[in-house]
């Protein structure tokens, strides 16, 4: 056994002034370290006294999402055009190449000279050469080679720092401004040595060393870009289709949807024989009002073809802006046909209570944050003074969620310390037990809906509550996703998420591929809600 030291970089939080800020104070970062986009806007805009210039603040920002801590800054530098080279994916995590770096200082600055800039990697009369010209001119930052300047290669702490420092007129850069030993957070691992061998270690340095070495064009070395590319190559060599590496962006937008909030066209989709495919459309989403269904197969967006993505850029070409379109192409059971799907920001309506007569009926769209925090609530504010004579419980496309969230719907009607799904992981197999007192007496009944669409937690709340006699499902077969993920996230914001165990319910049935059977098989008829039709017949 070793010890496995990871560390963790402090983070400095520089407080607002009605005066320019020095740029050592702005950007705390060692001399070797890349730039953040987001960490140099910010600095950018911190350096150049700009922090109280005029926006409308209620105006919203043609970007995707933008963390609370830098849309201030955002803000400002939209409204200077200086995020021209962005694109409406920010991606504020990213390291920010040079060529980026000098156009965001040129437009907040306004300035431009005529003296030329030739360089083999900057094309003339763009945006980037105007930029160029100024950096040269005013000795902002220096050519890599004569001919070749760079623009490509990400922006170091120190090329930042002085960047900032003349680009607002500061002395001279002292070697004592930059962070050569950042404050740091350690803790230890004990890990098994014969686990730390990553395959192939010693080809991977070599070829890494080789191409620091002798690659001719140094300018297109991204090494952000080679780091996320080696991960994701390491993880899909795995050939779990759930377990996968999130680089920043897409970390963010998977916790944004586990605390029910969603962008893009709002369906659950999952690679399924490496084609993209609906599991459910979220309930009020574009997909929904577009007809999408569980099963259908995205071949195409925008015409397109999807075929040799990896499930994370087909995902990616289904998202965009809001107000965007995206034409998809759809294979449902060997029919294909286009359909457009207006883009927009979901606000995922996580559960809906109504009464049917004297029966209580509570949709659960997906098991995120809401669900596991207010549920249980709402629930017993709704039948405070009105016992209800049944309770159906929705889990029609819903796609599953947080296992916190099941416990605490399942928690509802049996008693605590209850098992209500068993987890086999590689080396041990246990049960998981309700945490919260029961609220739903035993003599009140219960159905359960589901269908293709139902996946995940879904499904052990279904199985659930069949297992131990508590309910009564109803619908069609579910989906059958019985694998548990763990979401590990790293210092740069990236994540990754791997299935670490399968599930089954309590009497130790499958559900990974298999699916929970319902008690009685229903569709809807004659566009009739006949599953719910039947749960209300049998309960009353």
């Amino acid at each position: 056994m070793r010890k496995l030291s990871i560390v963790i970089l402090s983070l400095v939080f520089v407080p607002q002034s009605v005066f320019a800020i020095s740029a050592s104070d702005a950007l705390r970062v060692r001399d070797d370290e890349v730039v953040t986009r987001g960490d140099f806007i910010r600095a950018a805009v911190q350096v150049l006294n700009l922090e109280n210039l005029e926006v409308d603040q209620r105006k919203d920002l043609p970007y995707r999402r933008v963390a609370s801590g830098y849309e201030p800054f955002i803000r400002v530098a939209h409204k200077k055009n200086a995020l021209e080279a962005f694109g409406y994916d920010l991606l504020l995590g990213q390291g920010i190449s040079r060529g980026d770096a000098l156009r965001v200082v040129v437009n907040l600055t306004g300035l431009d000279t005529a003296s030329p800039a030739a360089f083999s990697d900057v094309r003339i009369g763009t945006p980037e050469e105007r930029a160029v010209r100024v950096a040269i001119a005013r000795s902002w930052m220096e050519p890599l080679r004569e001919n070749l300047f760079g623009v490509r290669r990400k922006l170091t702490g120190r090329e930042a720092l002085i960047l900032l420092r003349k680009a607002a007129g500061e002395e001279e850069v002292q070697s004592s401004d930059f962070q050569t030993n950042a404050p740091t957070i350690k803790f230890n691992l004990e890990t098994n040595k014969r686990l730390m061998n990553l395959p192939k270690t010693q080809i991977l340095e070599a070829i890494w060393s080789a191409i620091e070495r002798e690659f001719l064009y140094t300018d297109d070395i991204d090494t952000d870009e080679a780091a996320w590319k080696a991960a994701e190559g390491l993880v899909e060599s795995l050939g779990d289709k759930y377990t996968t590496f999130m680089r920043p962006v897409r970390a963010k937008q998977f916790q944004s949807q586990i605390n029910g909030e969603l962008t893009g066209i709002g369906a659950q989709v999952e690679h399924v024989d490496n084609v993209l495919t609906v599991v459910s459309p979220i309930v009020g989403s574009p997909a929904e009002a577009a007809g999408l269904e569980p099963g259908d197969q995205i071949l195409k967006v925008n015409g397109e073809d999807l075929a040799g993505l990896s499930f994370l850029e087909a995902v990616e070409h289904v998202r965009g802006p809001k107000g965007s379109t995206a034409k998809l192409t759809i294979n449902r059971d060997g029919v294909v046909f286009d359909v457009d799907v207006m883009r927009d920001i979901i606000k995922v309506p996580e559960a809906t209570i109504s009464w049917q007569g004297d029966v209580l009926v509570v949709k659960i769209s997906q098991f995120g944050r809401i669900t596991d925090t207010e549920l249980r609530a709402n629930v017993q504010s709704s039948i405070s003074g009105h016992t209800p004579k049944g309770f159906v419980l929705d889990l029609r496309k819903n796609p599953g969620g947080l296992l916190d969230a099941a416990d605490t719907v399942i928690s509802m009607f049996v008693p605590k310390n209850t098992a209500f799904v068993e987890v086999r992981r590689r080396k041990e197999k246990s049960f998981d037990y309700t945490t919260k007192e029961q609220i739903i007496a035993d003599s009140i009944p219960v159905a359960v809906l589901i269908d293709e669409g139902s996946a995940s937690a879904s499904e052990i709340v279904a199985g659930a509550l069949q297992d131990l006699d508590r309910a009564t499902v109803i619908g069609a077969k579910s989906f059958g996703k019985g694998t548990v993920q763990q979401v590990m996230q790293f210092t740069d914001q990236s994540s990754l998420k791997m299935t670490i165990a399968e599930w089954y319910t309590p009497s130790g049935k499958k559900i990974n591929g298999v699916g929970v059977y319902p008690d009685i098989g229903i569709g809807e008829v004659d566009n009739r809600d006949a599953p719910l039709l039947k749960a209300l017949e049998i309960l009353r």
